[in-house]
């Protein structure tokens, strides 16, 4: 299919630059659960952090995903109301790509739930708060 509109080969040019040097993704700031902020994740503490003792909501995000955006929100609400409960983790998928793909993350946000390190649930795309509460009743 031959394409013969500048403007469309530019934006597609454009495109693909961005894509191939992707802009660093903000991170959240890391702290400790108790208080119920996030943890930040990374590929290097993914498993020393999943494998501590409790339940962690790991929530694989992108910084240009606006579902990510939109939930996160209720992720950090949720984490607040359950410190000490629970934690919550935020990996950034763009920062963390091995990580990401070793849980096969294909869509964000997908949010996984460790118990003890060991995945116990999961939820993919962006759910409102019953939703995500219900899945983790069942390990909270």
């Amino acid at each position: 299919m031959a394409v013969d509109d500048p403007e469309l080969e530019a934006i597609r040019a454009r495109k693909l630059q961005e894509l191939m040097n992707p802009k660093r993704s903000p991170t959240p700031p890391p702290a400790a659960s108790p208080d119920g902020k996030p943890v930040l994740l990374t590929d290097a503490n993914f498993e020393a952090e999943i494998r501590k003792p409790g339940v962690i909501l790991v929530d694989f995000w992108a910084a240009w995903c606006g579902p990510c955006l939109r939930v996160s929100p209720t992720l950090e609400a949720i984490a607040r109301d359950r410190a000490g409960k629970m934690r919550l983790g935020k990996l950034n998928v763009d920062e963390n790509p091995r990580t990401a793909q070793r849980f096969q993350v294909m869509s964000i946000p997908t949010m996984l739930v460790f118990k003890d390190g060991k995945l116990v649930d999961g939820i993919v795309g962006a759910y409102p708060r019953p939703q995500i509460e219900a899945v983790l009743n069942k390990w909270t």
